[in-house]
């Protein structure tokens, strides 16, 4: 158990590392690309996302629901970047809409944009795959 508690904050420490950094993630680093993850979800397992991000900020977003027969969601469109240049909102309903980019990595924030607290935050970490 011990161990299980020192990678979850060593995985924690991380991500409020990431999120503190200097500069700007729109212009300084390469966010391009395919990020995945399992996420925690009250009903199920958990749920397994894949995000992908394209220069052009359009962007492909699935939820695979771990333990459920069922096709997974699918969504597809434009994101912006917020003011700082190191948050992308996506428009879609029913799924999270802020994500704090970082070097190899998407952090999923709450549905206002503010940092997840709590034993489950170093969960919301997508991490860069191509």
């Amino acid at each position: 158990m011990k161990r299980k508690t020192f990678i979850f904050i060593l995985i924690l420490a991380i991500a409020i590392l990431s999120l503190g950094s200097c500069g700007n993630a729109q212009s300084s680093i390469d966010w391009e690309g395919v990020y995945k993850g399992t996420i925690p979800a009250a009903d199920c397992d958990g749920i397994n996302v894949t995000m992908k991000l394209n220069k052009d900020q359009s962007f492909e977003m699935s939820y695979e629901y771990i333990g459920r027969v069922r096709e997974p969601f699918t969504w597809t469109g434009k994101f912006k970047w917020d003011d700082t240049g190191n948050i992308i909102i996506i428009d879609i309903i029913d799924a999270p809409s802020f994500y704090k980019v970082a070097k190899n990595m998407l952090t999923q924030l709450d549905m206002e944009g503010k940092l997840i607290k709590g034993n489950l935050a170093a969960n919301y970490v997508l991490k860069k795959v191509l």
